[in-house]
Parts: structure tokens; sequence; C-alpha cells
């Protein structure tokens, strides 16, 4: 990422840093994911190598590895695949920081036992009902849900972030008309609807990585239903508070009306390194599922 003042490259800015043979995880450690960008994957003596813009030659740990995370400028060989695949490491295509999600390579020997425990979870009406209840809890701590459809929850989050929306307004001085986004119109939505739409899209590019990355699917919600990753947005709306909604309102009046992608994404990652995301997200699915160590189950 560049930073927006000098130019130059400002790794404590970044929200995943740049792989060297320092940073690398041990043998011992299991490790979700590992993101690369700006250099090419090929083979050497059966084993992955990663050669970097600099020329760096850096030979990857892939037996240790769930998920690889290629971003921007990164090309990898036919045989590399095959040996990444082989030694069950599933490949992602993610834009800068794993900001956007693209696709995803499923290797035919991956582990399934998350994305079964999903499943059940999603099949069984029941089973379903009380993972949604868990996902609420979390943004209504002091309120009793028992018994409560899935129906009237969505009632209450919905007037609670209408609510929410409208005190970011007052707080930071902004005015407010309603959330407003039409697919492939970007620029036609006011200033905080438009950094909201970015940040959106930045986290949903990010949960969608992590959740590959522990094996479960991003396609079965508790909630969201009908849309392409309810899981995703099941999650998403965990934090969406502090790292899209107050953000977008405290960056409004700073563009001073010219939207300003750089400083929308510098801010963001600056909040998602804050709060540790990408810990949080492996610990809160663990909770909501209720499976014990599903961020090492998939290793």
């Amino acid at each position: 990422m560049l930073d927006d003042t000098s130019g130059i490259k400002s790794p404590s800015k970044r929200l995943l840093i740049k792989v060297t043979r320092d940073t690398l995880p041990l043998v011992k450690d299991k490790y979700p994911f590992l993101y690369l960008e700006r250099g090419r994957l090929e083979i050497d003596d059966a084993s992955v190598k990663w050669i970097d813009s600099d020329a760096n030659v850096i030979r990857l740990p892939i037996a240790t590895l769930n998920c690889l995370l290629l971003g921007p400028g990164t090309s990898v060989t036919h045989e590399a695949v095959k040996v990444i695949a082989a030694a069950n490491c599933s490949v992602c295509w993610v834009g800068e920081d794993s900001l956007l999600f693209y696709a995803h390579g499923q290797t035919p020997t991956s582990d399934t036992r998350n994305l079964r425990e999903q499943m059940k979870l999603s099949a069984d009406p029941k089973k379903s009902l009380e993972v949604a209840r868990r996902m609420f809890s979390m943004r209504f701590p002091s309120a009793d849900l028992k018994g409560k459809s899935l129906k009237e929850m969505m009632g209450m989050e919905g007037y609670r972030i209408r609510n929410l929306y409208e005190q970011k307004g007052l707080e930071y001085g902004v005015g407010w008309k309603g959330r407003n986004y039409i697919p492939g119109k970007f620029e036609m939505g006011d200033m905080t609807n438009q950094v909201l739409t970015a940040c959106n899209a930045a986290l949903y590019g990010i949960l969608c990585s992590a959740i590959h990355s522990m094996g479960f699917s991003p396609h079965m919600g508790f909630v969201h239903s009908g849309s392409p990753l309810p899981f995703v947005y099941d999650l998403a709306d965990l934090y969406k508070e502090n790292l899209c909604i107050d953000l977008a309102f405290s960056l409004t009046l700073s563009m001073a009306g010219q939207y300003n992608k750089h400083m929308v994404s510098a801010a963001f990652r600056q909040r998602v390194i804050a709060a540790n995301l990408l810990g949080k997200v492996a610990q809160d699915i663990e909770s909501i599922l209720e499976i014990k160590n599903a961020s090492r189950d998939c290793q």
C-alpha cells in the first residue's frame, strides 16, 4: 500500500506483512493462511519457492499452511499448483491485503470436518436458529433473546442499525438521508454511502478469505439467505459498526466532498489492524458455531 502523503510503501500500515524467512511459520506451528503479492510461485526440487519482486527466493512450508492468498502481481506455475494441491493447501485469489476476494481453488483432498459441521447446523432449523441467536446476542448482550424468532431478531437489528446511522450522523455532524446503494453505480451515492459501500466490500473480502482458509463455506448462512455469500454477510454484521459505519461518518467531512479511495483504504486498514479482525474472526466462528478448535481443525 502506498503511503498517501509520501508515495513510499509503509509496511506498518499494511494489514498483512511482507513474507520473509524470518516471518515464515515454523514447522511445529499450524498456520491458517499466507498472503503473497508481486512475485512468482515455482517448484525447485519438489518444494515450492516464492520469488518476490526483489528477486529474493523463499522456500514455503506448504505442508503447514491451510491456504495461500495470492494478491496483485502474482503468478504461479502448473507444477507449483500440483505440489500445493498434493499438500492439501488451498489457494485464493484476492485483492491487495485480501481486501477483495475473487476466486478460490479447492484441493480434492481438503479436510471437510468444519464444512460438515456447518452443513449440519445450517440444515437443522432448530440448531440454525440457535446459531443465529448467538450471533444476535453479540449485538444485544443485555437482551433476552430466548424464544424469539429469526424474524423478530432481524427486526431488532434493523431498528438498531437505523438508530445507529442517525446517532453517527449527529455525532459527526453529517446529514443522513438513508442507506442508498445502486449496484454498478457507486458514484450515485452521497459521500457517506460511498465510503460505506467501499468498506463493506473490503470487509466481505477479508471475511471470505478467512472463511475459506478455515475450511468453512461462505454460501451457508444462518441469518441471511438468498444471497451469494450469506455466511460472509452474517459475520460482517458483527463488525460493521466500528469498521464501516463509524468510519464512513468520520471520513465524510474529512474528504470535503471529494471521494479519496486512498484515504478510505488506509483508514480501513488501520481499524482492521487495531481490531485484530483476522484473529477475532476465527475465535468468533468457533464460539458462534460451538465447534471446538474450529480455527485449527482444518489444519
